[in-house]
């Protein structure tokens, strides 16, 4: 009797030792108080690629992203998509179909690309129409390029002042964020956000500031990586994407976790339909999507009635 109940707490010393480690036994498991258990069930979780994170970690966390890849992000985007980017973002222009006068608002735009098209085209009218001389209405054109991240901001400003822009008075470069832009109501003659929606915490509150800001007849437009409908084509598409795009990353920019996330970013944003039916909600008319490359891209576009 005694060498059994020897054993019998021999026993229970054991399971309490596996059940609550004490912080010598295990230094690296920690029990949660009652305050941090409450806030972990109270807090609101969000993807970070294929990650779930606090919404309020998450602007950090993409923050860190693209500070990493602001030098080759313009190398990447055409190693990645085979110059094609270029294309893309043509078209996405052709859409907004910029004049003389117009205020446009470009949003996670920092490196300027989508920018300098707009300034480009609205020059090109200008100077057709009054033989290469300034007129007034083309001096009232007014391009806000606005970013979250310092970095990407600062890379748009080496690359106007590259092509001669830095000295451009229509073009103004605006840290904000998309969630909360810092313009007037019914400023804006036009919106435009390249690759940069799936990455903000709420889709929802960027597509209602977007509404809010453009003026009455303003448009949307929204160039984003998005879902291939054509079944053999996906399969090739996702074998490259999370073989190729992160090899690529590593290689060329020495980060192959950010080109992680982006591909996996990509997956789990709303499909076209979804998205469309998003920005509809937001109070837009008109709404339309165009699928490019079997849908590896879509533009999508509304309008404020």
């Amino acid at each position: 009797m005694a060498m059994q109940a020897a054993r019998r707490l021999a026993s229970l010393k054991l399971q309490r030792r596996l059940l609550l480690p004490s912080q010598a036994e295990s230094p690296s498991i920690s029990i949660p108080t009652a305050a941090a258990a409450a806030a972990f069930l109270h807090s609101h979780a969000t993807s970070f690629g294929y990650k779930q994170v606090r919404e309020e970690d998450k602007s950090k966390l993409v923050g860190n992203v693209f500070s990493s890849v602001a030098s080759s992000y313009d190398l990447m985007n055409d190693l990645m998509s085979v110059g094609l980017h270029r294309l893309w973002k043509d078209r996405l222009i052709s859409k907004l179909n910029p004049f003389p006068g117009m205020k446009h608002l470009d949003v996670a735009g920092g490196t300027g690309d989508v920018a300098f098209r707009v300034l480009e085209i609205v020059k090109s009218v200008g100077h057709r129409a009054m033989q290469g001389t300034l007129t007034e209405t083309e001096e009232g054109t007014h391009i806000y390029v606005c970013d979250i991240n310092p970095n990407m901001l600062n890379v748009g400003k080496k690359r106007a002042a590259e092509r001669g822009y830095s000295e451009e008075h229509c073009l103004s470069w605006i840290q904000g964020d998309a969630e909360a832009l810092s313009f007037e109501d019914g400023s804006m003659d036009g919106y435009t956000i390249a690759f940069g929606i799936r990455n903000v915490t709420h889709i929802e509150k960027a597509l209602s500031e977007a509404y809010r800001v453009l003026k009455q007849g303003g448009r949307f437009l929204c160039l984003e990586l998005s879902h291939v409908d054509v079944p053999i084509f996906k399969e090739i598409y996702d074998v490259y994407s999370f073989s190729m795009v992160p090899a690529i990353g590593e290689l060329v920019a020495g980060d192959r976790q950010s080109y992680q996330y982006l591909v996996e970013s990509i997956r789990r944003f709303p499909n076209q339909e979804k998205f469309a039916q998003m920005i509809q909600e937001a109070g837009f008319q008109k709404v339309e999507y165009e699928n490019l490359v079997g849908g590896v891209v879509a533009i999508h576009s509304g309008l404020k009635l």
